[in-house]
């Protein structure tokens, strides 16, 4: 694919091939009339090549991708590639960083607020900049999540795989999981995809807690894609790939305490016991069972559960 020098202008700044800039996508007033605004880092090289978005933090307690922008940034060969640009932003939703929290103050999930409204909600407003300051400057893009609060994610990258440009880019990445993902109303991806963007959702971890294994994978990934890219010159070996078309949660039948011996991204065999729920008083015990043959996404790390709740995301191969 052809690419061009073209410009990039964000909010209301130039930045010109060759070099690099931190400016804010917007500020927004807090009721302490404290300002808040959303740093953007741009990297451009002088030669012609693709624009790649790197953003993190769309909830304010999933720390792990804010780690891996961060980790990223501070590269030099990050700072300087070889062609194309890099748009970085560690932190989208920075009020919610502040308060350690997924929603914004009034309750809304910023990632279902696209594609927002210039006078709506605050979230609305952070989605309504993203869209339309960011977006149609970029090709691709890969937005980095964390699991739930309790809920570790194992390191999987999330793509819709009847887009053949998504797919092949994920496969770039070479994530020892890809997840066959469909698009979900209002938010980011499917709001960029309907401008011809392909954005990759990188999930690892758990909320509020660092989990390495997910950020060096997050990192990895994004360096093996740069390098297809040809951003930057490092080489780096690929993990054997599974593709995943569905996952299904397995949730408690009982109340209880949680127990498995399985870890996070384990391969299952159905008709496996996985786990067991047993009462506190030592009166009751129920195996979990396999119903599938797949591998474990997710795993909820709360031992005291009760009837209903998600205990394990299983991915299928079909």
């Amino acid at each position: 694919m052809p690419y061009s020098n073209k410009n990039i202008r964000i909010n209301g700044v130039d930045i010109k091939p060759g070099n690099n800039a931190q400016i804010s996508l917007n500020w927004y007033q807090l009721p302490t009339k404290t300002v808040i605004e959303i740093p953007v880092y741009v990297f451009r090289s002088k030669n012609p090549g693709p624009t790649l978005l790197m953003l993190a933090g769309m909830h304010g307690d999933e720390i792990n991708g804010i780690e891996i922008v961060r980790r990223l940034i501070t590269r030099d060969d990050i700072k300087k590639p070889l062609c194309g640009s890099i748009i970085a932003i560690p932190v989208i939703n920075i009020i919610a960083f502040l308060s350690g929290s997924r929603d914004l103050p009034d309750g809304r999930d910023l990632n279902r607020c696209f594609p927002g409204k210039k006078s709506g909600s605050l979230g609305s407003r952070i989605a309504f900049d993203l869209m339309n300051e960011i977006i149609p400057q970029i090709d691709f893009g890969i937005d980095f999540h964390t699991g739930g609060a309790k809920i570790n994610n194992y390191p999987q990258l999330r793509c819709v795989f009847t887009n053949k440009i998504n797919l092949e880019l994920a496969k770039k990445f070479s994530p020892t999981l890809i997840l066959n993902a469909p698009f979900r109303d209002n938010t980011l991806r499917k709001e960029a995809a309907k401008k011809g963007k392909s954005i990759l959702v990188f999930e690892g971890g758990e909320s509020s807690r660092f989990d390495y294994l997910s950020i060096n994978e997050g990192m990895n990934g994004c360096i093996r894609l740069m390098k297809h890219l040809k951003m930057l010159s490092i080489d780096l070996p690929k993990n054997p790939t599974v593709l995943l078309e569905r996952s299904t949660w397995i949730r408690a039948r009982t109340s209880g305490l949680f127990h498995t011996s399985k870890t996070n991204g384990a391969h299952i065999i159905k008709g496996e016991i996985i786990g067991m729920i047993c009462d506190p008083f030592g009166e009751h015990q129920e195996k979990l069972v396999a119903q599938h043959d797949g591998y474990i996404i997710g795993i909820n790390n709360q031992p005291v559960i009760n009837q209903g709740d998600a205990l394990m995301n299983i991915g299928i191969e079909e």
